[in-house]
């Protein structure tokens, strides 16, 4: 193993991986550098030096192109590889074990044997980089090492914005250290430098050898092996050891005399989660995901990155003027499936501004009117464009996101996209209900960051069903749990950014209002704002709301705005719980009991409330 090390290496990156004394890692790079046959290799250390040749590798191998604004760069991937491949991505799992028919699993040595036969000599006249990352803060107990192999320099560079380097840690852990495993390869690349066999497309998680596969694919979704394909076999650690991963944004709202009580937030993708952890009046710890720990009675949480790697679709100066700010500023920050410019300058869907007539974009060159083979218009930019950027170029980073003992959690809110039943912001009756009917029940219209069908309303239990590695049932099982014990569990809250009105199909929310939504979530926390106790949960009280969106947004507030936003819409929530109920009963096996005993509960109260008062009821009706 040694030799072959040593020839492939080279003399530097040789001494540089034997630097680091754990014979289990060397033999892991050792294996797939004989299968994958790279031309060279690349050991990453923390140093600047190191650092810099990925980023430079980046653009000489035309992986990123140089934008107009310092530190900017443009990515592109194959038109048809622009999201998560959900019907290519299965858990590799052994004969004997089922996991349940809503997750994507496969024979583990059926899977094994075919990645293992897709990966031979797919990196030869490639270079193949080895990177070593923390997830969650360095000399935390929350922290998990991590190692990934990839021939892409733009997923390498990727993942020097979004995580913490961990070479030295590494090396310090020697022997000891517990790490995950990613193995990555974009394959044979087409002329535009994108990933071209995409019918050979796989992306298989072995949990039992704690290991990630991603191939002939570069979109960051699918590859960037730490972001949510961690979460498979985090997810999996973390049920057998007491903790939680969750798809969750951290962030601290700020309340009366200089208070910051912080949330957790759970929201599928494109449903508003980036823009909740950046609102400029609070300050953001994470955007994406959040390992949570029980300690002293109280429940305590990490950012695994530190870094975003976000939508960009809609971004705006009025609505994100920090993310506006930083977008436009000088710094590192690598733009994905945008168009660009003549001027090198980039442009995306909804941004301020007249669009360009024409310039390079996922399609190749673009122009207004531009359509593809099936006659559909190609826009501007992906649906799902993003943009990658290091949390520490934001104006409102929170000071606590390396402090490695976490921050303590005062409130989990959880949300979707919802046209027609839940109201903007609502607490639950207590932990049970809320992660019942808050979080095991959560459902959202499919977006873009999903290939297939958009529009499509899904069961999406916390936000989290895609990144799953163990039964429903179990996952449901072990967040019920982890509040048992809580001397002062958070608060649970509902909120729904996108309720339109019957009528008009507009929305009864702008975009802003999500400001004053979480200064009364903070004021309960705190118990200094009062609640009205409907069937489905607690909403706020008219006079309560009226002064925060005074105080928040210099605005008037209407009471008919009020009962518009906070009518309890008995139909639709009735056929919400039918819905729930049985894809618990016909999809998840041994769901737990309580489940169905909160759900029945709830609908019980809904029935009465609708004999009592009719179908649609309004605030007041509950506040006499």
């Amino acid at each position: 193993m040694k030799e072959m090390l040593k020839t492939k290496l080279g003399v530097e990156n040789y001494e540089k991986l034997m630097a680091i004394d754990n014979p289990k890692l060397h033999q892991f790079i050792a294996d797939y550098v004989e299968l994958c046959n790279p031309d060279r290799v690349f050991i990453c250390t923390d140093s600047a030096e190191d650092i810099k040749h990925i980023r430079e590798a980046a653009i000489r191998n035309g992986a990123e192109s140089e934008l107009a604004t310092s530190g900017h760069t443009i990515h592109f991937d194959n038109y048809h590889d622009q999201a998560r491949d959900r019907e290519h991505t299965n858990i590799l799992i052994p004969k004997g074990v089922d996991l349940g028919p809503t997750l994507s699993t496969k024979d583990r040595d059926e899977g094994l044997g075919e990645i293992h036969e897709i990966l031979k000599d797919i990196m030869k006249g490639h270079e193949l980089y080895v990177r070593f990352f923390c997830l969650g803060p360095i000399g935390s107990e929350f922290s998990i090492l991590c190692v990934q192999l990839t021939d892409s320099a733009y997923v390498a560079h990727n993942e020097d914005l979004l995580y913490r380097r961990a070479y030295e840690e590494f090396a310090r852990e020697g022997p000891s250290a517990r790490f995950f495993k990613f193995v990555h390869s974009q394959g044979e690349l087409d002329e535009r430098k994108t990933s071209k066999n995409l019918d050979k497309r796989r992306v298989y998680i072995d949990l039992q050898d704690n290991t990630v596969y991603s191939v002939n694919t570069q979109y960051g979704g699918n590859t960037i092996g730490l972001k949510k394909l961690a979460m498979r076999l985090a997810i999996k650690h973390a049920s057998e050891e007491g903790w939680l991963c969750e798809h969750m944004l951290v962030m601290g709202v700020h309340g009366p005399r200089g208070r910051v009580t912080y949330f957790t937030g759970a929201f599928p993708s494109m449903c508003g989660k980036t823009s909740t952890a950046m609102l400029d009046s609070e300050t953001i710890v994470g955007d994406d995901i959040a390992y949570l720990r029980k300690r002293n009675g109280k429940a305590w949480a990490v950012n695994v990155e530190r870094g975003i790697f976000g939508i960009i679709q809609g971004i705006n100066s009025k609505d994100d003027p920090i993310f506006w700010k930083v977008l436009h500023s000088p710094g590192e920050i690598i733009f994905s499936n945008v168009l660009v410019t003549e001027e090198k300058s980039v442009h995306w869907i909804r941004k301020d501004g007249e669009v360009s007539a024409k310039g390079l974009n996922h399609s190749g060159e673009w122009w207004i009117g531009k359509k593809d083979a099936a006659g559909k218009e190609i826009p501007c930019s992906h649906p799902n464009a993003r943009f990658t950027l290091n949390l520490k170029l934001l104006e409102n980073l929170d000071p606590k996101l390396d402090v490695p003992e976490g921050v303590v959690v005062g409130g989990i809110v959880y949300g979707g996209r919802d046209s027609d039943t839940s109201v903007p912001v609502e607490e639950s009756f207590d932990w049970v209900h809320g992660i019942v009917t808050k979080g095991a029940s959560l459902e959202s219209e499919r977006t873009a960051a999903v290939l297939g069908m958009e529009g499509v309303r899904e069961f999406n239990p916390m936000s989290n069903l895609d990144f799953l590695s163990i039964p429903i049932s179990r996952y449901i099982q072990d967040n019920l749990d982890f509040g048992k014990d809580l001397k002062t569990p958070p608060l649970i809250f509902g909120v729904n950014y996108f309720m339109r009105d019957k009528n008009t199909e507009k929305f009864l929310n702008k975009t802003m209002d999500k400001k004053v939504w979480y200064k009364w979530m903070e004021l309960r926390v705190h118990k200094e704002a009062d609640a009205i106790d409907t069937p489905t949960g607690r909403i706020p009280k008219y006079e309560d709301l009226k002064k925060l969106f005074e105080q928040v947004l210099g605005r008037d507030y209407s009471k008919g705005d009020y009962t518009k936003q906070f009518t309890l819409r008995v139909p639709e929530h009735l056929a919400k719980i039918d819905r729930v109920t049985k894809l618990y009963m016909e999809k998840v096996s041994k769901a737990p009991k309580i489940v169905f005993r909160v759900l029945e509960e709830q609908k019980q109260r809904l029935i009465e409330t609708r004999e009592k008062y009719g179908d649609y009821v309004t605030p007041d009706k509950f506040s006499t």
